[in-house]
């Protein structure tokens, strides 16, 4: 059976994490299903910046950790520049022109035939 309170808990967080979820989406913090809007302050999060780079682009370990790096540990600068072949300056242009989506700036790079707007 279980307690009504408990049942009330659930259903309360159920709720609480749908809204969360979609106001990072709506924020652009999210990239497919990947939070990856994420700042790695220290092993563990970088650890999972790299998991996230790598998921996201299909890179291995060394090529998340490549382009993260190159980023200047940024996991959506490192997935625009992996995705549009490009550096981190034009990366962060095209994510600043974008709001910060990711998924807008990689189609806004590839609508301009591979040139930033």
């Amino acid at each position: 059976m279980g307690s009504t309170r408990m049942k009330s808990g659930t259903s309360q967080k159920l709720v609480l994490n749908m809204i969360t979820t979609a106001v990072m989406i709506k924020l652009g913090k999210v990239y497919g299903n990947l939070m990856v809007d994420l700042k790695p302050t220290n092993k563990k999060l970088a650890d999972r910046a790299i998991r996230i780079v790598m998921h996201a682009a299909g890179l291995d370990e060394n090529e998340a950790k490549e382009y993260l790096e190159l980023s200047g540990m940024n996991p959506k600068a490192a997935i625009v520049m992996y995705m549009t072949k490009t550096d981190k300056e034009t990366a962060m242009n095209l994510l600043s022109q974008n709001m910060g989506f990711v998924t807008k700036a990689i189609d806004d790079y590839r609508a301009n035939n591979g040139r930033p707007a």
